[in-house]
This record gives structure tokens, sequence and C-alpha cells, in this order.
């Protein structure tokens, strides 16, 4: 497959969430039998077409990272995205809802990385020495395609449906913490919806780092220092709807908050 043609799927794709509209899917419309590898050659050109908009990654982000989601999906790794500076809302801001499409909600553990970690071979111990602080964190995900129908290589290609990120302001260092035992919740307008804990994202969120660690190491690429990137779900996704107050509430992290507007 050309470059060319990787590079349409992905304006295909940044156009949908720009004009804030469903689309099928890239295995429908464009590329029955798009592969994975092939997925993040499109994730790669509209990474690109975001970059040279001016835009800057504030770091990785890791999906499918619960053994249920991976056998669900047939995967033996999680796959990843990436989060950029315009997807950021302040802790206890607001989302306006007409920016997206059909939004969810998920609580995660984020990781702000004191010094840059190069596969392959990385552990989640390696990871932990290299973390300056964790922070909870509530990412916003909105698939750009229609009712959620989708395969793999669709959302890899769709840069793992990120969309919005709210950070905690509370960073601590991970060595106060046992992260595979942190226990989160998540609220919309004071209701709990669901809760997890941190041995949900690989039996621990560090481990989530070191495979992202050594699964940019195959492309000759590293985690960087500054990066802060979400480790994956402890909570399932919920739907988001206009006037929601949405909080997680996080083990000896504090709180997350944001309202959604129209």
């Amino acid at each position: 497959m050309s470059t060319k043609i990787y590079k349409t799927m992905a304006d295909y794709l940044v156009a949908a969430e720009v004009e804030k509209r469903e689309v099928l899917k890239v295995t429908a419309e464009m590329k029955p039998d798009l592969t994975v590898d092939e997925a993040y050659l499109v994730q790669q050109e509209l990474v690109k077409t975001k970059l040279e908009e001016g835009r800057r990654i504030v770091g990785p982000k890791m999906g499918l990272t619960s053994k249920a989601k991976m056998t669900q999906m047939g995967v033996e790794e999680p796959i990843y995205g990436y989060v950029f500076d315009y997807m950021l809302i302040d802790n206890g801001g607001k989302v306006p809802f007409h920016d997206l499409i059909h939004p969810k909600v998920e609580a995660e553990i984020a990781f702000l990385i004191g010094e840059d970690i190069e596969g392959p071979g990385i552990t989640g111990a390696q990871v932990l020495a290299k973390t300056q602080a964790v922070l909870p964190a509530l990412e916003i995900i909105d698939s750009r395609y229609e009712n959620f129908n989708f395969t793999l290589p669709d959302v890899v290609a769709d840069n793992a449906s990120t969309s919005r990120v709210v950070f905690g302001t509370t960073l601590k260092s991970p060595e106060q913490f046992e992260l595979d035992l942190v226990g989160a919740t998540l609220s919309i307008n004071g209701e709990i919806k669901d809760l997890g804990a941190g041995a949900a994202v690989l039996g621990h969120p560090a481990n989530a780092i070191a495979m992202l660690a050594n699964m940019l190491a195959k492309k000759g690429e590293k985690i960087r220092k500054g990066d802060v990137i979400l480790s994956g779900a402890l909570t399932g996704a919920v739907m988001l709807n206009v006037g929601d107050y949405v909080s997680g509430k996080f083990d000896g992290l504090g709180e997350v908050t944001f309202t959604v507007i129209e």
C-alpha cells in the first residue's frame, strides 16, 4: 500500500474529528484487509498532519490494556495513540459536547516520565525507576466511527479514539504507592457508574508503560522525558451527556472532575 493511501485514510479521519461527524470505518470504506501494522502507518500520517498544524504531543496513551478487552479484540498486546495539547481540559473545567461526536469517559492513572525510556526489554520496575510522578486522569474517548462499529486496525488508525483528557493536579512519587492496589471510582452526577483498581491494567499500570516502550522500540522510537502518558483504563467507559458532572476519585491521588456543557 502506498504512502498516499495512508495519507488519504488519515485525512478522512482528521476531517471526521474536525467536522464532528461519524464516518464509516476505514476497513469498510477504503481497505477491508488493513493490517494493524498498516493502521499504525495511517496513525503516523494522522500525527504528522497534526504536528504540521502546530499541535504538540503531550504524550502517548495506551488502550486495550485489560485482559478482557484484549481477549475481546483477539490481541496479545495493547494499542497506543497520542494525546495532543488541544485535547487538554483543566481539572474542574468544562467540556463542550458540541465539540465531540459520541464521547465516553474512563478513569486512568497517568505517568510523568522523568528520564527517556528506550526498549526493547523494558520492565515495569524500570519504568517506575524513571517515573517522576503519577497523577490521576479522566480520558474522554470519542471514536469517529459510526455506531462504534470498528475492527482493531480501524481503532489504531483513528489514533486509538483519543479525544480529550483531564489531568488531576495531585502529583505523587510512584514510590508512595502500590499502584496495582490503587482504587478509583467513576461517578456521574453523584452516582458511581464504575470502579476499578490499578491491577486492571496488565496487572500493574507500569507494565503498560513498559509494553509501550517495547512497542515503540520496534519503530526505533522511545518514551521521552517529560511525556505524560495515560497507562490505560481502571474502569469501563461510560457514555456522556450534556449536563453531566463527572468525577473520578483515586485512592491517595485525589479527585479529577469536569462538567459537560452544550
